[in-house]
């Protein structure tokens, strides 16, 4: 490896630079348990018919008072909806319904078909998540690393194109957590790109930082403070890019890659008082 790919795999591989990550993922796995067993819930709904075209949906206690989109992070690559679960506990309880859609994973897909799949999902939501207890069209997403990139391409997507019978505005706003805007910078990440199959032209085509927002729905956006250089100049390019609809900027000084997303999930934290606020509850 020269050092000009070395340097690109310095600035994006998370793992290498937070040796406890594994720690993090069994203790979402452990706490995605307890959700699914405790929560009121209905689990792999299907949204589609390709195998992974699942969701999952959490029901608010009491009124529901808006639908929450969460996307899982894992490069497009891996990790599941069901290791995530632990982010409905609290919401529910603050009257948010939360669905997770799951997706197909790279290689066997490119991004730009796992965009489509989260599409057909948002889409899908929209149109009868009132049958699982979601309010009305108050429709929001959040997502986690890769999937704070498709929650950027839902806030970009034109969606009357996509199928007539939607409106401007199917989401009322989004939410990106140390989200990946630029993917061109993917290129020159071997141990992402063998999996992901990026070229120049498909990285352009599906990257939000080339796009406008579709609406002028407020984006919130957020990156650890001891996040890898990589995500911190990706959170600066999106902020300027999208300067017309950033709603807020939350700091999470103190968090890495992995520890932001139990960040979110913490009804004490700003970052979960941003959502609420970005939702109309708070």
């Amino acid at each position: 490896m020269d050092d000009y790919t070395a340097a690109f795999e310095r600035r994006y591989n998370n793992r290498a630079a937070v040796p406890e990550y594994a720690q993090h993922f069994d203790r979402w796995t452990r706490l995605s348990k307890s959700a699914r067993d405790e929560l009121d819930s209905d689990l792999d709904i299907p949204y589609g018919d390709h195998p992974m075209e699942k969701v999952d949906i959490f029901r608010a206690e009491g009124r529901s008072r808006a639908l929450l989109i969460f996307i899982h992070g894992g490069y497009w690559r891996s990790l599941d909806k069901r290791d995530h679960s632990f982010i409905a506990n609290e919401f529910v309880k603050h009257g948010v319904t939360v669905a997770m859609p799951n997706y197909a994973l790279c290689p066997s897909v490119t991004i730009e078909e796992i965009v489509q799949q989260m599409l057909k999902a948002t889409s899908w939501l929209y149109r009868t998540g009132s049958r699982y207890g979601a309010f009305g069209n108050s429709t929001y997403v959040a997502g986690h690393s890769a999937g704070g990139h498709l929650a950027a391409m839902m806030a970009a997507a034109q969606w009357p194109e996509y199928s007539p019978d939607l409106p401007d505005k199917v989401v009322e706003g989004a939410l990106s957590i140390s989200g990946l805007y630029d993917l061109t910078a993917l290129l020159n990440v071997p141990s992402v790109n063998t999996d992901v199959r990026l070229t120049e032209e498909s990285a352009i085509k599906c990257s939000p930082a080339f796009m406008p927002p579709a609406t002028d729905a407020p984006f919130y956006v957020t990156v650890g403070g001891r996040e890898i250089e990589g995500f911190q100049q990706q959170h600066a390019l999106i902020r300027e890019r999208w300067a017309q609809v950033i709603a807020e900027d939350v700091p999470c000084p103190r968090d890495n890659h992995f520890s932001i997303l139990e960040t979110f999930a913490n009804p004490d934290s700003e970052l979960f008082r941003a959502a609420l606020r970005m939702m109309k509850i708070a």
